[in-house]
Parts: structure tokens; C-alpha cells; sequence
């Protein structure tokens, strides 16, 4: 049972009253925040930083995003009158909205703009900056989000040059919207046609047999294709975990850069090539050869470094790309077997910057793990409210839509009081609230994905030391983290002093900066007691708030030279100035809370409690999924993996155990190990 637009277009304007007043904003701020926030967990924007102005002569911006290639630009519009009815956009209607945020960009590129403004307005910062790197910038994406369905007159906008700078457009009708919120959590079909773009198709061999599962080619592409796929669609053609490790890392790779510039015709022979993906090719046969004439969906599995490092070597050096070609190796995997086949390949197939699947994959242990306590766990009942619910972890993209679209009316008002629209959260949810305590606030201000990136890089390292830490207490103190983090927007909102802008900025220095006084002095949060109320009390609120005032008066005076506060707020000089006045936040503070602090020997004690329960749990899962296997089966592995080789003697010996199942049972230890066999017998490609 899927959702129609007009379903989804009620729920979308329910969703957005929720939010709305779940943060005290207004609904248009919420509809900016919401709309960008799909369209960053989908792969289409890399982020986005909110920054509203508006001006009486045709100037408009609604948010901004500086991407990591250095030369490029989004800029966004939204189109928002809490309309009741699904009205169309005409291509006039968005002609004029585009034309508004164009101006912008123009005024502030070509005009200074930023010295009309006022320093203390919203638009001054980002003026300023688009001003300052004006020379360095290529290419600007303009955005238009709408709640509106885009008329089928509009064919679409045609990219243009205006100066030293291409212009391109973007339209995210509530159509488009809907497609990628209700897809089980795939993002918008990349469609690439090599004929209509470069006049001719690729040629390719085939590399796969005709009782495979999959189709596989190999081609041999040239770099100023490549580069100009780049160019057109930037980051959407990486897959998206990999996307987010290239941006945490990094930089132009050295060693491509110098083959690209001194030894171009060796390229072919240094680099180690592309592995791709597509869910469907279309393909030509004809004299000369086999020739894939459009991919759909084509993403680079490995390789993204490879990709950009031509895109920005040719940009910004002026390379010639025209000696360069580079092997890919194409797979085509249906979108049933892509959640399991891709994270493999991206295991498999990294070398230059290699991608950890234990980091990312939302198939991962830890992330089923989550999901199980939030499946599971009720949280206590709200003060005032008469019933429990749960807090539901969307481990995977489009989940807690997809929940409730499979079910009847009935069913699925049964689902929302079960699980409140204000209390689920993502896989990027948890990051912020996890990475804030952790004092790495700077991360958080980069955005969703990079700051997925680097949490998700440290509980991959954690989860291999020890999966036991990441038990009920860990899913609990997380809630309780989102709780505080949810109350201290809300809160922020209704200030006084506050002006409707960076507060996502202030909320992530004030938790921080609070868990960094804390722990100084040997003390830490009561996570639990917040879990138990499901909220904060009067003393944590005034702390709150006080930290908050002494983090925006602080962030609002940036070092000479930097006007946009937003981008101040990423640099790690920014953090090291407020951690220097932590003993100015202290003296602030008031003895009431300090005292409600817990002894950090309390709050060790609750977390190896939490991990000796969870380790048990473990043990006791393994041994059900051991004995959900027979004991002829298990022969079978053994007989098999001794003809190969595959085991030590002490996992022959276990083995051994399993074989005379039930009348001996392995222990939990021994059905932890049995389970890692079985792994590995997988990986060997046995199939029993």
C-alpha cells in the first residue's frame, strides 16, 4: 500500500506543524530545515546552512552551502505559503523565484552587496563571502524548493554562463519530494545518456557469464568524460558512503595530481581505476563493437578520489585531460540486491582511501542493534501523558515512512502513538547528539553527512574493541542526549536575545561546552535521570540557557576579517576560544546544578553494568542462532573447511561441538566463534 501525492502532501503539512512547534519556529524556517534535510540523507546537496534575507528590490536567499570542491556554490530559494491544497508552479512562477536568488548572487559577486547591509543582518555574512570568493568560483547551483507540483508545461532549465561563472538549476517540487520519501529510502534516479551529453556511447566488453546474477563491463573511459560527469553532477555520482568518507578526508591526492600533470600517458598504468555500479545500462551493437549508450543510477563505488582529483586538476590547473584514460569496471545490480552486494563491493574494492564497512553501512551490527532496543524499549511516560511509547531509530533512509504507508488508517494512527512523529531520529540524528557530548562541535557545524562521517568512522573502531559498550544503556543515554538537544532548540527559539539565526551553531557549542566543564571537574551528566522524566528540569533548563546566552555573545564577535558566523563556527579556533573561557561559563553556573552532577565512578558503574547485561544478551543470541542451524550442517562446514584449510585447530574443535548438537551444547563464547565461522565460510563463496 503505497502513499499518494495528496496523502503525502497532508502529511508533509502535518509533519511540518509538528516540527514547527516541537522547536517554536516558524513554518517556513521548518520547511527550509526539513525539505534540505531529504534532500541531504537522499545524496542530492552535500548540506545546507540556513541564512534568510530578503530585500524589496528582487533580491532573496534562504539558505547557502559551499562545497567541498572549493569552486561551487549552492544557493537555495524556497517557495512556502502553508497553502491547504496542492496548487501548481508555473514556469513563470519559478523564472521570477529563481531571478530573486540570482540577484542575490550577482549583487553580492559583481556590487559588494555586504556594504549596504547591515553587520548584524543575516545576509551580510554570506554576501561578504560570495564578494571574497567570487574569483575562485566556477559554477553555482541555484535551488528552488516548493511545496507546490511543478507544472508538466516546464521541459526544464537549461544551464547558462554568465560571466566566469555557469549557472544551473535545480526545481525540488513536492513531486519530486514525495518520489524520494516514499522510495524505501533511494535517492533520485541519476540518468546518463553518453549519446545526447558526448555524441557517441562508451565501448565496452563484457565481463560476465550468462548464468550469473549480474551483468559486469569493462570500459576504458576518457578523463574528459569523466571530469565533465563530475562537473554536471558532482557528488551524486559517488555512493553515498563513500561520499561521506571523501569528505571527512579529503583533499586532492597528491600523487594523482602530479601523474596528471607531469606524466599524463602513464595515468592508464599507475592508477588502479573505477569500480561503478548502475541499476540498468542501455546498450548498442554494431560493427565496431558493443557500446553502453545510457547508465541509470551510475555510482562510484570506489574511486571517488580518482574522479574529483581529475575534475579539480583540470579546473583549477588547467590540465589537459586529453592523454588520460581510466579502466572502470561496471557492475549492474538490481535495487533488491544493492543494499547487500554495494557495501561489499565498497569493502572489497577500496585501496587508495579505504572505506571500512563496519563504519558505514546501515546494515551494520551496531546500527540492527539500535534499531532492536528502539523496537523494543518503552520509554517512561511523559509527565502529563497517560500512556508509554518508544523512540523509533530510522537506521535505514525512509523507514518510518515506509512503516506507516504499508498499513491500514486504523494500523497506522495504532503506529503513531506507538511511535511519535517528534520522537523518531535518524542515523544522522544520533551523530549530532552523540558528537555534541563528545566535544567535536565543529563537526557538527560542518553538517550532516561529514559529521555521520566522522562519528561513524570512531564507533567502527569502537564496535571492534567492544560491541558489548553499545547496549541499553548506550541507546537510552542517547535518547536522553536527543531530548536535551530537542528541549535546548525549542528553548532557544523563545529568547529574547536571540535573532532567528545560527542556532543550530549555538545548541551545538552550548551542549558541548557544558560536556567539557562537566567532565573537567570529574563529574557527569545524569543521562538516566533525564531517559526516566523523558525531559529536563528547572535547574538543567536555567543551565541551559545560561550556557547558551555565554555561547551567542561569544560566536557573535569573530576575529577580525570573518563576517560569516556560520563559517566561523567550523573552525576548531572558534572552539578553542570558548574552551578558554570555561572558567567565566563556571563561575555563571549555579551551585544547584553543579551539585545534580553524578561522580564519574557512578556513571562507570552504570556503563560496565549495561555492558556485562549486554554481553550476556550477546551470548545468549548466539547460541539461538547456532541451534537454528543443524548439527548436519554444521558437519558439512566442517568436512568442507578442512578440505580447504579454512580453520585453526581451536575452531575445529568447537566445530566438533556443533556436530553433536544437542547432546552437546556450545557455550555462549564457543556459539560467538561458530558464528564467525560461518562468516568466514561465506566469504569463501561455500554456499550449504
Amino acid at each position: 500500500m503505497s502513499i499518494n501525492l495528496e496523502e503525502y502532501f497532508h502529511d508533509f503539512r502535518q509533519n511540518l506543524l509538528t516540527g514547527a512547534e516541537a522547536r517554536e519556529d516558524f513554518l517556513e524556517a521548518e520547511f527550509a530545515l526539513a525539505t534540505t534535510r531529504e534532500l541531504e540523507d537522499s545524496g542530492a546537496v552535500e548540506g545546507f546552512e540556513a541564512c534568510q534575507y530578503k530585500a524589496p528590490r528582487g533580491m532573496r536567499v534562504d539558505g547557502y552551502w559551499y562545497n567541498d570542491d572549493g569552486i561551487s556554490l549552492d544557493l537555495f530559494i524556497t517557495d512556502f505559503a502553508n497553502r491547504e491544497t496542492l496548487e501548481t508552479l508555473t514556469r513563470t512562477d519559478a523564472d521570477a523565484l529563481f531571478k530573486r536568488v540570482e540577484n542575490f548572487f550577482t549583487a553580492s559577486a559583481e556590487k559588494a552587496l555586504y556594504r549596504e547591509l547591515e553587520e548584524t543582518s543575516l545576509g551580510y555574512g554570506l554576501a561578504r563571502d560570495i564578494s571574497v570568493r567570487a574569483a575562485t568560483c566556477t559554477r553555482v547551483n541555484f535551488y528552488l524548493i516548493t511545496e507546490r507540483k511543478l507544472s508538466e508545461k516546464v521541459a526544464g532549465f537549461e544551464e547558462k554562463k554568465h560571466g566566469a561563472w555557469t549557472f544551473n538549476y535545480n526545481i525540488w517540487d513536492i513531486t519530486r519530494l514525495h518520489r524520494i520519501s516514499t522510495s524505501r529510502g533511494a535517492k533520485e534516479e541519476l540518468v546518463i545518456n553518453f549519446a545526447d551529453i558526448f555524441g557517441r556511447g562508451i565501448q565496452c566488453l563484457p565481463a560476465h557469464i550468462d548464468s550469473t546474477e549480474y551483468e559486469s563491463f569493462l570500459m576504458v573511459m576518457p578523463a574528459s568524460v569523466l571530469a565533465e560527469l563530475y562537473g554536471k553532477y558532482g557528488d551524486r555520482l559517488l555512493e553515498q558512503n563513500v561520499r561521506c568518507f571523501l569528505q571527512a578526508r579529503g583533499k586532492v591526492n597528491k600523487g594523482i595530481r602530479s601523474t596528471i600533470m607531469n606524466d599524463p600517458s602513464m595515468f592508464f598504468a599507475y592508477n588502479n581505476g573505477i569500480t561503478a555500479t548502475a541499476r540498468e545500462v542501455v546498450i548498442d551493437k554494431n560493427g565496431e563493437g558493443m557500446f553502453i549508450l545510457e547508465i541509470k543510477d551510475l555510482q562510484v563505488v570506489n574511486g571517488g578520489q580518482t574522479t574529483a582529483s581529475l575534475f579539480h586538476t583540470n579546473r583549477k590547473d588547467k590540465a589537459s585531460l586529453d592523454k588520460i584514460f581510466v579502466q572502470m569496471k561496471l557492475s549492474v545490480v538490481d535495487s533488491e540486491k544493492g543494499e547487500e552486494v554495494i557495501p561489499r563491493m565498497s569493502e572489497y574494492a577500496n585501496t587508495q582511501n579505504k572505506v571500512n564497512a563496519a563504519d558505514f553501512f546501515s546494515n551494520h551490527p551496531f546500527h540492527i542493534r539500535m534499531e532492536e532496543f528502539s523496537r523494543r524499549l518503552w520509554a517512561p511516560v511523559l509527565r502529563g501523558a497517560i500512556r508509554e511509547s518508544k523512540w523509533f531509530y530510522e537506521r535505514a533512509r525512509g523507514q518510518y515512512a515506509d512503516a506507516q504507508a504499508k498499513v491500514s488508517k486504523a494500523d497506522k494512527k495504532k503506529f503513531l502513538a506507538e511511535f511519535p512523529t517528534s520522537q523518531m531520529f535518524s542515523k544522522t540524528d544520533m551523530a549530532k547528539f552523540e558528537n555534541v557530548w563528545d566535544e567535536k562541535p565543529t563537526h557538527v557545524n560542518y553538517g550532516a553527512q561529514k559529521n555521520f562521517a566522522q562519528y561513524a568512522r570512531r564507533i567502527g573502531r569502537e564496535w571492534a574493541k567492544s560491541p558489548d559498550g553499545f547496549n541499553e544503556f548506550y541507546f537510552k543515554r542517547v535518547v536522553a542526549r536527543g531530548i536535551i538537544f530537542k528541549r535546548l532548540e525549542k528553548m532557544i527559539s523563545g529568547q529574547t536575545w536571540y535573532n532567528g539565526g545560527y542556532r543550530a551553531n549555538i545548541v551545538a557549542y552550548t551542549l558541548a561546552i557544558i560536556s567539557k566543564l562537566v567532565c573537567g571537574m570529574g563529574k557527569s551528566f545524569d543521562f538516566l535521570k533525564v531517559w526516566d522524566a523523558q525531559d529536563i528540569n528547572e535547574v538543567t533548563t536555567d543551565a541551559l540557557l545560561t550556557t547558551a546566552k555565554f555561547v551567542y555573545d561569544d560566536i557573535m564577535k569573530p576575529p577580525a576579517g570573518i563576517s560569516n558566523i556560520s563559517e566561523w563556527c567550523k573552525k576548531e579556533a572558534c572552539w578553542d576560544r570558548l574552551q578558554g573561557r570555561i572558567k567565566e561559563l563556571k563561575a555563571l553556573l549555579t551551585e544547584q546544578f553543579l551539585d545534580s552532577l553524578i561522580s564519574k565512578d557512578e556513571a562507570k558503574h552504570d556503563v560496565k553494568y549495561a555492558a556485562k547485561v549486554q554481553k550476556i544478551d550477546t551470548g545468549i543470541e548466539a547460541q539461538k542462532k547456532v541451534f537454528e542451524i543443524s548439527a548436519q550442517r554444521w558437519k558439512a562446514i566442517a568436512l568442507e573447511g578442512t578440505k580447504r584449510k579454512l580453520f585453526t585447530p581451536k575452531e575445529l574443535g568447537i566445530l566438533q561441538i556443533a556436530v553433536q548438537m544437542p547432546g552437546k551444547i556450545p557455550s555462549d563464547k564457543q556459539s560467538t566463534i561458530l558464528l564467525e565461522i560461518l562468516n568466514k565460510v561465506k566469504l569463501e563463496g561455500i554456499n550449504f
